[in-house]
């Protein structure tokens, strides 16, 4: 099955995605500029929610980072590796991760960053224990090579997987690890309206230079910070065969499968990206979700709804959510894609929907209910 979500989120002033100057990322769409968040920053503020990770668990999900020779050697410590051998090692294990097996200078990190579960580091921790048992001095362990570790690493083939990894994919050069093809596939969220990017200019006032003493004057610091105002569209898909298939050596792959779509869905909900939030603190809920289930996978965005960007008057979500509505139902008149659900969720405030869906909820956590029983 394939299961794709439409959002709409409407944010005040922030800068929820930075490009390279600091400003918020734009994007030409439509021939006019637009607010953009980019896929990377919404895959990784929904996968690391904490309403995600507390309704996944942690042992279900996995952590990127370039810091394994230090998971390592701490692992090798518990269990029963000798401090000196595991300092010894680890400057080794910067080689882990790459075809090469090339190690870096600063003896922490490898050279690469890379999502691992759980069992992908204790199956390099059990290989270089092998490995140490086998050595009588730190000279010894000195003269072991990160390729000769990685490709003693075995089971990459059938070694499970966690469900961020299975939704989101992982790509090596290092057959000690297996490559993963992701399973849910992320739009860049751009606004539907025409976005226009303002600057705050903005000082910090000495708490010491104040009153009618003062003998100093001007401000302590003086600085700037861009920021637009946008209603974003988010589009996101998910196969849920190829989910099955990234998960299939996982021990409850069936239970992980039934929670994870309802959890993502309240993680996209509920989550923003962290982006200059303690400066605005640009929390915001979706005024409109809609979740399609299709047994034919056949991915459609309904971005082209805002290629005439919305704004000339009236209230914007509303136009946003017509124009959605109206791209739904253009779409199932005109190519006739089969659906077999088409759950639609727009908050009371306005009375928008398209004719086409096959079920209006009241609320958002009926929505997650209904996508939870066709699952």
């Amino acid at each position: 099955m394939l299961y794709e979500i439409h959002m709409l989120k409407n944010y005040p002033p922030t800068n929820l995605n930075r490009d390279d100057t600091g400003a918020p990322k734009t994007c030409l769409f439509g021939g006019t500029m637009r607010g953009r968040v980019s896929s990377q920053c919404l895959k990784r503020s929904w996968r690391t929610a904490p309403s995600f990770r507390s309704e996944i668990g942690d042992e279900n999900l996995g952590i990127r980072t370039r810091k394994l020779p230090v998971l390592v050697a701490e692992k090798l410590v518990g269990m029963g590796v000798s401090q000196e051998f595991a300092d010894a090692i680890q400057p080794r294990l910067t080689g882990i991760g790459n075809k090469e097996g090339k190690e870096t200078k600063d003896g922490n990190a490898t050279a690469q960053v890379i999502f691992y579960a759980k069992e992908d580091i204790t199956a390099v921790a059990e290989t270089v224990k092998e490995l140490l048992d086998k050595c009588k001095s730190v000279k010894d362990v000195q003269k072991l090579k990160a390729k000769d570790i990685q490709a003693a690493v075995s089971g990459a083939d059938v070694r499970p997987v966690t469900l961020d990894i299975a939704l989101f994919g992982r790509m090596v050069t290092s057959d000690a690890f297996r490559d993963v093809e992701a399973s849910m596939q992320v739009a860049h969220a751009i606004s539907t309206n025409k976005v226009s990017v303002e600057s705050d200019y903005f000082t910090a006032m000495d708490d010491m230079l104040s009153g009618s003493s003062m003998d100093e004057l001007g401000a302590a610091m003086i600085g700037d910070v861009d920021f637009n105002s946008s209603c974003y569209y988010v589009y996101a898909s998910i196969d849920t065969d190829a989910l099955a298939e990234n998960l299939k050596y996982a021990e409850n792959a069936d239970e992980i499968l039934c929670k994870a779509i309802p959890a993502l869905l309240r993680a996209m909900a509920f989550t923003d990206p962290s982006g200059k939030q303690n400066s605005f603190a640009g929390h915001v809920l979706p005024s409109v979700v809609m979740v399609e289930c299709k047994e034919k996978k056949i991915p459609t965005s309904m971005v082209n709804a805002f290629v005439e960007p919305v704004g000339k008057g009236g209230d914007l979500v509303k136009q946003s959510a017509r124009k959605l509505a109206d791209e739904v139902d253009m779409t199932a008149r005109n190519f006739g894609l089969e659906v077999r659900e088409r759950l639609w969720f727009c908050v009371d405030k306005y009375d928008v929907k398209p004719e086409t869906a096959t079920k209006v909820c009241a609320t958002f956590p009926e929505l997650v209910e209904a996508v939870a029983a066709s699952l």
